[in-house]
């Protein structure tokens, strides 16, 4: 029991603090109105960079991925590593879900990259060099992130990192894929928006 309770602190803490919704209050702070009410209304640095301020966007990137960090980093030190990696996920399940926002949010994907960051640098940068590659060829965030959150788990086990950390990723990527259903149905449409439209 005690070794629970600390566990499910940080579970708690790092979906709160995943369920800080900065690209909103960055975006309302600047004077870009309600982010929910522009564009795919998400409240991620994709959604922020289609109200046409790019420091706004680099600024949601920052912070969306530092929580994911600090989640990870509270969860080590309340609990230990496994209970780190699971913080991470709950903080991409409130980024996600936000209690605050009825649970509408983002798409997790600068989260999840702040939490692999922690977990495992190599990954999130191999990970971040797909989501570059794609991004370059194709200029659309939506198929970048699929791709990179796909091919996480792929790279997660060519590393041979924890299992806990393999199956957090795992399931981190099945919910990006979750989340982007609706930007799946428009790829292959082909009416998904471009990077800067």
């Amino acid at each position: 029991m005690t070794d629970f309770i600390p566990f499910l602190f940080a579970l708690l803490a790092g979906y709160l603090l995943g369920s800080v919704p900065f690209g909103l209050l960055l975006t309302r702070r600047g004077g870009a109105g309600d982010l929910r009410q522009i564009g795919s209304g998400s409240i991620g640095a994709t959604n922020v960079l289609r109200t046409g301020r790019k420091g706004l966007a680099a600024a949601t990137v920052l912070l969306d991925a530092g929580k994911g960090a600090a989640a990870v980093l509270l969860g080590v030190a309340l609990a230990g590593y496994t209970a780190g990696y699971v913080a991470g996920v709950m903080a991409v399940v409130g980024h996600m879900f936000p209690v605050w926002l009825r649970f509408r949010g983002g798409k997790g994907v600068a989260t999840g990259f702040g939490v692999m960051m922690v977990a495992n640098p190599v990954l999130a940068l191999t990970c971040g060099v797909v989501w570059v590659a794609m991004a370059w060829f194709v200029r659309i965030s939506s198929a970048s992130s699929l791709a990179a959150s796909a091919l996480a788990p792929v790279i997660a086990a060519i590393l041979q990192v924890p299992l806990a950390l393999l199956v957090c990723t795992t399931v981190v990527s099945a919910l990006v894929w979750q989340r982007h259903r609706d930007n799946i149905g428009r790829l292959v449409a082909g009416t998904e928006p471009r990077i800067g439209m």
